[in-house]
């Protein structure tokens, strides 16, 4: 579109947030949630908008006025902190369910990218054990006892072991979204890949005839961790899949946009991980039966469930999904 277009069509919602930046600095105190999810909203829409006037139009006076509008608004949302308890439970509440929701395609597609490659180890290792040896890194393979799982509860630091899990497992999820700057290719091969190594180690403890116990140790934390490591994957996803088809739009406008939006989503899986890491660190290795370790992890598939629930009811309050 050329210049008097894109004023023509956007100049409502630039006088919209000229209006709300002079009604939120006057009347701090009397500031709702409710105006600040529509200030977000329509700062991240004016956002984008600078961003395409600046690699469309750098030198015209409607990116100079921009990109005060957006200073303005930035200084306002965040670095005069309007409410950063709101801003927080804005994230989470609805901006975050608002991109699951938008990208759910790419989360979904990553999730089949790791099923894929636990299937193929599983029937892979399942025909031949020995496969298990050029699937699974020498180091771990050594590691793998049927006979010891479960064992060693008692010297177990717990705190210490939590932190290193969540620690590992966040290393993975940034790998997997940072990857989308390979056109996606690398973030297929981590999710692949971890696929690969959930699905030897099952097929190990299937032919040990100890399924029951093996995934016992896995679900509790495992139904958070591989959630989150999905939506890090199909942030990286999204990445790729705009830079290999960026449409009507520049490799670099795409980059910038959906970099921003891949890196929310990343952002919103850190609270999974530290819930999984605490899974992981105190009931996984511990004496609980396994029927209630098996529990837990319906506890969280049911948590996870009712909050993806809680945030989209609140979407549709407010009339439409956050993007």
């Amino acid at each position: 579109m050329n210049i008097r277009q894109f004023i023509k069509q956007h100049r409502k919602d630039w006088k919209q947030l000229e209006q709300d930046v002079s009604y939120l600095h006057k009347n701090r105190r009397k500031v709702t949630g409710k105006d600040i999810s529509r200030f977000h909203h329509l700062y991240q829409k004016v956002t984008q908008h600078l961003s395409y006037s600046q690699t469309y139009y750098p030198k015209e006076e409607v990116t100079a006025y921009l990109n005060g509008l957006v200073s303005k608004s930035h200084n306002l949302l965040y670095r005069d902190q309007v409410s950063s308890f709101q801003q927080v439970r804005y994230f989470f509440s609805s901006k975050f369910i608002g991109l699951l929701l938008e990208q759910w395609k790419f989360i979904m597609i990553a999730m089949f990218l790791f099923l894929f490659g636990g299937l193929a180890a599983f029937l892979s290792v399942v025909d031949d054990p020995l496969h298990f040896y050029s699937i699974m890194p020498d180091g771990m393979a050594a590691g793998v006892d049927p006979e010891r799982l479960g064992e060693g509860h008692d010297s177990i630091d717990s705190s210490f072991m939590s932190a290193q899990i969540m620690t590992n497992n966040m290393q993975v999820a940034i790998l997997a979204f940072a990857s989308g700057i390979t056109f996606g290719l690398l973030t297929i091969f981590v999710l692949v890949y971890n696929g690969l190594i959930v699905g030897g180690l099952a097929a190990v403890y299937w032919h040990a005839g100890m399924s029951y116990e093996f995934w016992a140790y896995i679900v509790p934390h495992g139904m958070i961790e591989l959630t989150a490591i999905f939506i890090a994957g199909g942030a990286g996803l999204l990445m790729g899949y705009k830079l290999f088809v960026p449409g009507s739009y520049s490799r670099g406008y795409q980059l910038k946009e959906n970099a921003k939006r891949s890196v929310q989503l990343f952002l919103g899986t850190i609270p999974l991980f530290i819930i999984a890491g605490i899974i992981e660190g105190f009931i996984t290795p511990s004496t609980l039966s396994l029927e209630v370790k098996y529990a837990v992890a319906l506890i969280t598939v049911i948590g996870l469930f009712l909050y993806v629930i809680w945030g989209k009811l609140l979407l549709e309050k407010r009339g439409s999904y956050e993007s």
